[in-house]
């Protein structure tokens, strides 16, 4: 490690398989549901795709954002338990905030070195559960004071190192990369268009396993259980792609006056869970999903938090001995439409080989998942192209970036 940022390579790790939960817009169908419990149907439908028995598993890596349930201190052991895995095995909160779908990644590499055979991957939040908090009043309230509650969910969004939120640090983006309303409207349309027809032709079924009430059982532990709301019986698509064109987006107001970014072109608020399990490559008795190369992070000025993917890209393309051009497709966090054009302008990217299913302006973006599903339809659409190489990347607030390489093992030349 230097101080350009981290550099982790991998010689002999693979992703085995990847699972998700469909994302759900805020206050939505999965606005009661635990991120725990939403941990545990993604990890405990990856082992089954992967057909690895819950005890062969060596460690459980989980992370979530929020303090969604008043249980989410033992959320990674609760899932790693309520997955069947061995009580005797650890587990691990890891948090990179929006780059922590890509870290449990990277860290389940480090630990194949230690001696780990199977390692659990867990991303789950519950955006609609973020709590409406208070800091200041453990000792009680004094009369006339000010009281101090306030929404986790929008005051979490305020970088006070930046003195500024985040969708101002995207502003800041567009100005230093010229970018008007309408360039960004323009990607906000395509990615929902994108999005919308990937959902139309299936592209995203094989990823997703429905959410329906059910209960959890472990040994030693009492049951758990999802419920859902009366009228609906199963969750099974992504709830938040939907038509839309460049009228409806250009009527919608800036979050900041004379800016352009929108709620429209900004990432919708979601929750979800996407699991993974990592193993040795050498190991592995079939191709896997993805081979897991190399994994970089990075820090940037808070100020311009969105560019992160840049250094992160850069560093990890420097390491790898591999040029921009043979990189076969990108998925790149959409933070807002404008971060992510200033990322792809400032490393001149070919936007054919970017977000081609569409990305979190269309889908959503459940913090600490997302990179997992970044991971997911990455991979998936080298096997599907036959393509070699995809990097997935993502922008973290208060300044990083962080950026993973997956090569595909069923590439023929």
């Amino acid at each position: 490690m230097s101080r350009g940022g981290l550099c982790t390579a991998f010689e002999d790790a693979a992703i085995v398989e990847m699972a998700r939960t469909p994302w759900v817009d805020l206050g939505g169908a999965l606005a009661g549901v635990s991120p725990i419990d939403l941990g545990i149907l993604a990890g405990r439908a990856v082992l089954a795709r992967a057909a690895i028995a819950p005890q062969a598993v060596d460690s459980v890596l989980a992370g979530s954002m929020a303090q969604a349930s008043f249980d989410a201190y033992m959320l990674p052991r609760h899932i790693g338990l309520y997955c069947g895995v061995a009580q005797g095995v650890p587990a691990l909160a890891v948090q990179r905030i929006c780059g922590t779908g890509l870290e449990l990644l990277r860290q389940a590499g480090e630990q194949l070195r230690s001696g780990a055979q199977y390692v659990l991957c867990v991303g789950a939040e519950s955006m609609s559960r973020n709590p409406i908090a208070a800091y200041e009043h453990r000792g009680g309230f004094r009369l006339g004071a000010p009281v101090g509650f306030k929404d986790f969910l929008w005051e979490a969004l305020y970088d006070p190192a930046a003195g500024m939120d985040m969708i101002a640090t995207a502003e800041l983006l567009a100005r230093e990369h010229g970018l008007g309303r309408d360039a960004v409207d323009a990607w906000a349309l395509r990615s929902h268009q994108r999005a919308l027809h990937a959902q139309a032709q299936g592209w995203f079924d094989d990823e997703i396993v429905p959410v329906t009430a059910q209960a959890f059982s472990a040994e030693g532990c009492l049951p758990r259980a999802i419920a859902l709301p009366r009228a609906v019986s199963e969750v099974s698509r992504d709830s938040h792609p939907r038509p839309t064109d460049a009228a409806s987006l250009a009527r919608l107001r800036p979050v900041h006056d004379g800016g352009v970014q929108t709620a429209g072109n900004s990432c919708a608020v979601v929750d979800g869970a996407a699991a993974a399990v990592v193993t040795r490559f050498s190991g592995c008795s079939q191709p896997p999903l993805a081979r897991l190369l190399m994994a970089t992070a990075v820090g940037v000025p808070p100020k311009t938090m969105g560019i992160g993917p840049v250094p992160a890209i850069a560093l990890l393309l420097e390491r790898s001995g591999l040029r921009l051009e043979q990189i076969d497709r990108f998925e790149i966090n959409e933070a807002q439409a404008a971060q992510l054009l200033a990322v792809a302008q400032a490393l001149e990217l070919d936007r054919e080989k970017l977000n081609v299913h569409g990305s979190s302006i269309a889908l959503g973006h459940p913090l600490a998942a997302t990179g997992l599903r970044l991971v997911h339809t990455l991979a998936r659409q080298l096997r599907h192209g036959n393509l070699r190489y995809g990097i997935a990347a993502a922008c973290i607030g208060g300044g990083q970036g962080m950026a993973l390489l997956i090569e595909n093992p069923h590439f023929t030349d």
